[in-house]
């Protein structure tokens, strides 16, 4: 785990940066410690990854922390803005909106989270995710303004 360089970023293009990351060939991010993705696929405007929530991921009440689904849901939802970057471009979230439908437990197994972009304009990007599980259940879905950053 680690941090890109900016300079390394700035030279990509936000899709192969983002497959750069997936096969390894860059560091994930320090926060995927948390979530532990696997089975990442990124096409331009759509990322989708696995994770199992856990018991290490639970609250005071005996359910999955509520944070450990925005996570996945902002991170799945941003990588895919980020697909839509060319190089010399980077971006900061700046809103996000979850909702949380079903309870996730250390029983829930796999789930896969994918962020679709709804729209890519020149200073702002919209998307939309969903946490599903593999029995096809819709745990939580959000949706994600970012704003374009030079870099």
């Amino acid at each position: 785990y680690g941090v890109t360089p900016l300079e390394v970023m700035a030279s990509m293009a936000g899709l192969d940066f983002v497959r750069a990351m997936f096969a390894g060939r860059l560091p994930p991010p320090p926060i995927m410690q948390t979530i532990e993705p696997f089975d990442q696929t990124a096409e331009p405007g759509v990322v989708a990854f696995h994770s199992i929530p856990g018991f290490r991921h639970y609250n005071p009440i005996g359910s999955v922390h509520g944070g450990w689904a925005c996570t996945l849901l902002d991170s799945c939802m941003a990588c895919a803005a980020q697909t839509t970057l060319a190089a010399g471009q980077g971006y900061t979230t700046v809103e996000l909106k979850v909702n949380l439908v079903r309870p996730l437990s250390s029983e829930t197994g796999p789930v896969r989270a994918e962020g679709k972009v709804v729209s890519a304009g020149r200073t702002i990007v919209t998307a939309e995710g969903r946490i599903v599980g593999w029995d096809g259940k819709l745990y939580a879905h959000g949706t994600t303004t970012c704003l374009v950053l030079g870099l």
